[in-house]
Parts: structure tokens; C-alpha cells; sequence
């Protein structure tokens, strides 16, 4: 059973790696464009860091907190770009070091919450495990993109499982997103991990799969990958439509993946 120190220990382990990347950049690498909407290095940073803040405040100053959600919901669809945006503006020295900061603050805040304990969130609340979770899968994907701006190639690692985990729990949630109607089709998804272990999710007996690399599906499921590009299959109608909709992230789904090939980069 996977517990809220095993969740912390891998946070905190994607953290470094990205921190790793990211602490010896020149000032002017922190502008390398990330994304085709022109998020920057520093946008992909300022997001994290005051993603990771906004989670301590739902923590330690929930009245605060409660504020933030009233702003957010005059603003549905670019409060935390808006926020983020402004915490982009700080120096990137001074952003990695309060990322820094930030970040193991969130670490202590979590792990002395008490049992049962629920967080207020922009969504529904959630457990400590599942705040730590969700952290894991946003600085995968947004240090996904910073990786392959600066020509990094990205290690495959059992951390990715999280993101899987999101993917397929949130399976409800894309179809509402793309304002679909939950078929209510059980699907079993079987992944396989960078040292061949097994992920697996749904009843044994279901008609519908999904198979595939475990890494590959985590990138679909953040977005950051076409479905003609990942080694990802289904079987069954449902599991296919789903497969060209999930994401793992709250919020609208944005622009559709382009494949490699049309990119330029190869299929």
C-alpha cells in the first residue's frame, strides 16, 4: 500500500530532478519558450511555485484560502494563469529559491496534517495523499516541457504511475470536460512500468482495456502527447473514445496535441 511518505518521497524526487535542470540556466535560458502557447521556463516555474503556495494556503489559512476560491470563481478559466503571470514577474533567481522555500514548506504542512483531514481545493477537497499526488503529476508534465525545450531527454521512472493514477481516476472527468456524457462502461487499464512491473486498474473481467507503456500514458494523459505518438492501445469503442480525451489535469482540456510528424519532429 502506497502511503503519504511514499507520495512525499517521490515529490520531492521530481522536484530535484527539475530543480536540477532548471538551477544552472543563464538568466536569459529562463525565456526559452516551452509550450506553443509561449509559456516560458519561467512561466513553467511560477506556475509550480504558486500552485505549491496556493496549497499551503488551503492548508494553514483556510479563511484565506476561502477569498481565493471567491476571486477564482469570478474568473473560471484564467484566475491561476493570472496569478501565475504575476508570480512570473520575480527575478528567476529569486523564483528558484522560493520555489525552493515553498516547496518544502508544503512537504512539512502535509505530513503534519492529522488522519482523515481534508483540504479545500479549487475542485473537490482531498486528502493529503491526493494534494501530494496531483502536485506530482503537474511538475511531471510542466517539467516535461522544460526538459524538451532545452533538449533534455526525460527519464522513464516509477513516478510516472502517479500521473497514470490521476488519469484514470479522473476518467470521469474528461468526458464532462469535453461536456460528454459518462458512458458508465467499466475499462481495465494495464500499464507497464520503466522495470516491467504491472500497474493496473478496473476489474479483471472487464471487455474493455487498455494497455501500454506507463510512461507514454502519462504523457497522454497530460496532454503533452498526440495518441499517434504513444504506445498506448485499447480495445473496445469506449476505451478508444476515451483514450483521445483523457487528461489528469483539472480545468478545460486546451488545444489538442499535435502529432510529431506534423510537428516536424518525426513520428
Amino acid at each position: 500500500m502506497t502511503t503519504l511518505d511514499d507520495v512525499l518521497s517521490d515529490l520531492t524526487a521530481e522536484s530535484l530532478q527539475l530543480d536540477q535542470w532548471v538551477a544552472g540556466l543563464a538568466v536569459g535560458a529562463w525565456d526559452t519558450v516551452t509550450t506553443p502557447e509561449g509559456w516560458t521556463v519561467t512561466d513553467q516555474i511560477a506556475h509550480l511555485h504558486w500552485t505549491d503556495i496556493a496549497s499551503l494556503t488551503a492548508i494553514r489559512e483556510p479563511d484565506a484560502f476561502g477569498r481565493m476560491l471567491k476571486e477564482a470563481a469570478g474568473d473560471p478559466t484564467g484566475y491561476v494563469d493570472a496569478q501565475s503571470a504575476e508570480t512570473a514577474l520575480v527575478p528567476a533567481g529569486d523564483l528558484l529559491l522560493l520555489w525552493r522555500e515553498g516547496r518544502v514548506d508544503l512537504d512539512v504542512a502535509l505530513r503534519a496534517m492529522p488522519d482523515g483531514e481534508r483540504i479545500p481545493w479549487f475542485g473537490p477537497p482531498m486528502s493529503p495523499a491526493s494534494m501530494a499526488t496531483a502536485r506530482i503529476m503537474e511538475t511531471w508534465a510542466h517539467g516535461h516541457d522544460i526538459a524538451e525545450a532545452l533538449g533534455i531527454t526525460v527519464p522513464r521512472t516509477s513516478r510516472a504511475r502517479h500521473v497514470c493514477h490521476i488519469g484514470v481516476r479522473a476518467r470521469g472527468y474528461a468526458y464532462l470536460a469535453r461536456g460528454e456524457r459518462d458512458p458508465g462502461v467499466e475499462i481495465r487499464v494495464e500499464l507497464t512500468g520503466p522495470d516491467g512491473d504491472l500497474w493496473a486498474w478496473g476489474p479483471d473481467d472487464a471487455t474493455e482495456r487498455v494497455t501500454g507503456s506507463g510512461h507514454d500514458f502519462a504523457l497522454l494523459a497530460t496532454r503533452r502527447r498526440h495518441l499517434d505518438d504513444v504506445d498506448v492501445h485499447a480495445e473496445g469503442e469506449h476505451a478508444a473514445h476515451w483514450l483521445t480525451i483523457v487528461q489528469a489535469f483539472a480545468g478545460l482540456p486546451g488545444t489538442d496535441p499535435v502529432p510529431l510528424a506534423d510537428r516536424g519532429l518525426g513520428g
